[in-house]
């Protein structure tokens, strides 16, 4: 069985009183009344039984049956069915949570298939704003749809405040397999929190535009405010998936700059070893006739030429940056 979070009747702005289910068909009835009831993982009984009061659509109720890949808005008449999403990420892993929303004259119903922030907070503000809460079901769709995207911000500022540790790690110390495989699981939420919010654009877009019986034509602003609130989402999300894959490119950068230097330095130390080796395998072929055998300063001179030539070399690489 699910649990019934919230059920309640409003009028002109204001808490009437907490209803059951069964009572809430009767109710949303009374004119300027209506009725907001939050469910969390009903089951069918609480569905049908809804579907009974309110003579909700038979597909809007096989679709809240069902899981969704993206939000949606469909229309049944002159009632709505929206399915939304709100992210929840804890200990690192990023899961979203399946909102459906049905809407019609003297209703607003939330069915909650998971976990996620509560929606009592909406209601709580609602409540306090009896002025805008007078408007009715339309206000309070609004109020819904405004906090499941203001619930992507904490998200996504999490989510920054681990790239930006990342990268400046990266800055300071070689890139090591753990922080690659990190930013790709950070870049590929982001990618995914991108995914479900942007379809909230086009529902946003489609409230302005549709004429029902329970949505005022001034509440226009209202949904156009949560459409600008989604596109700045979209624009900081876009921003945080460029920052993690030019850190992950930063990062492979400056590794194949430190492997060069030290390929450099190992490149300029064999030059150096080269050279005296290069010069003994000369006077080490054992040669009967070879010239400056039997020369007694020849060992001598031999080593101060190799000690020059060596010193030379590494006063060369030293000033070219190789050493």
């Amino acid at each position: 069985m699910g649990r019934v979070v919230a059920a309640a009747v409003y009028s002109a702005g204001k808490k009437i009183t907490n209803i059951t289910l069964d009572e809430g068909s009767a109710w949303a009835a009374k004119p300027g009344h209506f009725v907001w009831i939050g469910l969390e993982e009903p089951s069918t009984q609480e569905l049908t039984n809804l579907q009974r009061q309110f003579d909700l659509h038979e597909l809007a109720i096989e679709d809240a049956m069902e899981k969704h890949s993206r939000p949606k808005l469909e229309t049944f008449g002159d009632a709505l069915f929206i399915v939304t999403y709100s992210p929840v990420r804890k200990d690192g892993k990023l899961q979203f949570i399946e909102t459906h929303i049905f809407a019609g004259k003297g209703y607003i119903i939330t069915a909650r298939n998971g976990h996620s922030a509560s929606y009592a907070h909406v209601r709580q503000r609602c409540e306090a704003r009896p002025i805008l809460l007078e408007h009715g079901e339309d206000f309070v769709l609004y109020a819904i749809l405004d906090f499941v995207i203001e619930n992507y911000q904490p998200v996504g500022e999490a989510i920054h405040a681990e790239i930006d540790e990342l990268e400046r790690n990266v800055l300071c110390s070689a890139l090591n397999e753990r922080d690659i495989q990190n930013l790709h699981s950070l870049r590929r939420d982001v990618l995914r929190l991108r995914r479900y919010a942007a379809p909230m654009v086009e529902i946003s877009e489609e409230l302005q535009r549709l004429d029902f019986p329970f949505i005022d034509k001034n509440m226009s602003p209202y949904f156009r405010d949560v459409q600008i609130h989604v596109t700045r989402q979209m624009e900081d999300l876009a921003t945080l998936a460029d920052i993690a894959s030019q850190t992950i490119e930063i990062g492979v950068l400056l590794e194949a700059s430190r492997q060069s230097v030290v390929q450099r330095k190992f490149a300029a130390w064999a030059a150096i070893l080269a050279f005296p080796t290069a010069v003994a395998g000369i006077y080490g072929m054992n040669f009967e006739n070879m010239p400056e055998l039997t020369w007694h300063y020849g060992y001598f001179l031999v080593l101060g030429f190799i000690g020059v030539g060596c010193t030379a070399l590494w006063a060369s690489f030293k000033r070219s940056g190789w050493l």
